[in-house]
């Protein structure tokens, strides 16, 4: 029988690349939805590279209204899929963080979040997909369709980021591994810390991100191609067809840039000032590392830990007494002009804390720390590497590991903390872990791939509302040919695996 793929084709276009290569590797029906812009939207409605059933255009769909929403129906939408709504919205980036272009009322939130239930429901009752293809939600109406694709029997395959720089996962969820086996189980090398933090550093996820995220792809020739492209054609129907641009004529979006370049200047400059670039590890000490916000790793996957204020006075008030808690501010933060400098001197106010500057060496705070808390991040597994016991505040794929523990209950951390920190993680789960997951893992290196879509459709990352041309596309595929087979030939046989197993 024929499989139905749905792909959610997202605006970095990598899931329609896959579909290309995907296409010629196996028999489907291919679906789509894309929230593209109004530019590149005429290339969507008239591309004959794949054979698409259908493509569903997003924001087509929402459409802004003054009428009141319809609770019973949202009720009974929630109930029937088993999903919080409103944890989902009140996380959303769009409502909460961009106030000072559109501040979403009640009634406005609740309207586009009737019409984005209704528009999925209907998809799904249409099409009825045996997978979904899509990179992990960002953003609540993705995490919505995710998360209705698997509570209705759908076999999810979402692309993230991994723990292993220069890879990726194919996975039904992140917090999980798809095919898990016992620690003790998997036979290893018996190799000693050294050697499995030399491994780890190939697979450097920071130097993989920070490629990616940190630095910019761009020089002041796309730089500049980039802004002209926007001061001429701006689209600006886009402001009333899509409720993520609401807003953002093009006066506010220019006067907003300069006044983050400014604020990011002028916050970096207290960072330099004032958060410590060495210390003297006198005392022993618990790290915590700041994750990036806005990101999903707070707003979705630890939606009731997001602020992180107080969780760090929360951390400081459960250390036992001869302890520190050292902090450190995360370098891919100055994508979001950095934090406030209020924040800081919250954080630099607190009397058993110390803040450390972006650029302070991980490694260092690993090898001479007794314990590491993350709430979902990625420090937990780097830790692990180095022998040290972890606490995070949800689980994620490395929370098999013995001496990683999830906390339950905050009045349970002063505890959990003098439990730990006397763990030792020993190298041979270590080495089982890394093991297992890199039969988890997808040889694409998605953060290059990336790199590689920015240089060649969107001036180097600096502009997405681009016209987009088939022969354009075209020669992109053509030369990624190589990789995208590979790419595609690995969600085949996850695909295979699935049905077999029948996992997911």
């Amino acid at each position: 029988m024929t499989d139905k793929i749905f792909v959610w084709l997202g605006n970095d276009y990598t899931h329609y690349c896959l579909s290309h290569a995907l296409q010629e590797k196996i028999d489907c029906e291919l679906y789509g939805i894309t929230e593209i812009t109004s530019r590149p939207k005429e290339f969507f409605e008239n591309q004959k590279i794949i054979d698409f059933k259908k493509i569903w255009f997003f924001h087509d769909h929402i459409q802004m209204k003054k009428s009141n929403p319809d609770l019973e129906y949202l009720s009974k939408f929630e109930e029937k899929y088993k999903i919080e709504l409103w944890k989902l919205v009140l996380n959303e980036r769009i409502f909460i963080y961009f106030k000072e272009f559109h501040d979403f009322s009640y009634k406005e939130i609740l309207n586009i979040l009737e019409q984005e239930c209704r528009l999925f429901e209907s998809i799904l009752d249409k099409i009825k997909p045996d997978f979904l293809l899509t990179k992990l939600p960002s953003l609540h109406h993705q995490e919505l369709f995710y998360e209705m694709c698997k509570n209705t029997g759908v076999k999810v395959l979402a692309l993230n980021y991994t723990i292993l720089g220069k890879h990726s996962m194919i996975s039904k969820e992140q917090s999980k591994l798809d095919f898990i086996e016992e620690l003790d189980d998997i036979e290893g090398q018996n190799k000693d810390w050294d050697q499995l933090q030399k491994k780890i550093k190939e697979f450097d996820l920071t130097h993989s991100l920070k490629n990616k995220v940190i630095k910019s792809n761009s020089g002041k020739k796309e730089s500049t191609m980039a802004l002209k492209d926007f001061l001429f054609n701006f689209d600006s129907n886009n402001i009333k067809t899509h409720y993520t641009y609401y807003g953002r004529t093009k006066t506010k979006v220019l006067l907003n840039y300069f006044k983050e370049f400014i604020k990011t200047k002028y916050r970096k400059r207290f960072i330099n000032n004032n958060l410590l670039k060495e210390i003297k590890f006198s005392n022993p000490f618990i790290y915590y590392p700041l994750h990036m916000e806005m990101e999903r790793a707070l707003l979705i996957s630890a939606p009731f830990y997001t602020n992180q204020i107080e969780i760090i006075k929360n951390i400081a008030k459960s250390l036992p007494i001869n302890y520190r808690l050292v902090v450190k501010e995360h370098p891919a933060q100055v994508k979001r002009s950095w934090r406030s400098i209020s924040k800081y001197k919250e954080i630099m106010e607190i009397p058993n804390i110390v803040l450390l500057h972006p650029d302070f060496s991980n490694e260092i705070l690993y090898k001479n720390s007794q314990a590491t808390i993350t709430i979902s991040g990625s420090a937990g597994f780097e830790a692990s590497a180095y022998g040290k016991p972890v606490i995070t505040f949800v689980d994620t794929n490395y929370s098999i590991l013995p001496t990683v523990h999830t906390l339950n209950n905050i009045k349970e951390l002063p505890q959990l903390i003098k439990k730990i920190i006397s763990q030792k993680c020993s190298p041979s789960h270590f080495e089982a872990f890394l093991n297992l997951l890199q039969k988890n893992i997808s040889q694409f290196d998605w953060p290059e791939f990336l790199l590689k879509i920015d240089k060649e459709f969107f001036y180097g990352g600096n502009f997405h509302d681009v016209k987009i041309s088939e022969e354009k596309m075209k020669k992109f595929l053509k030369e990624n040919k190589k990789v995208l087979s590979n790419f595609a030939e690995e969600h085949v046989n996850k695909i295979k695996l699935y049905k077999a197993n029948n996992k997911i």
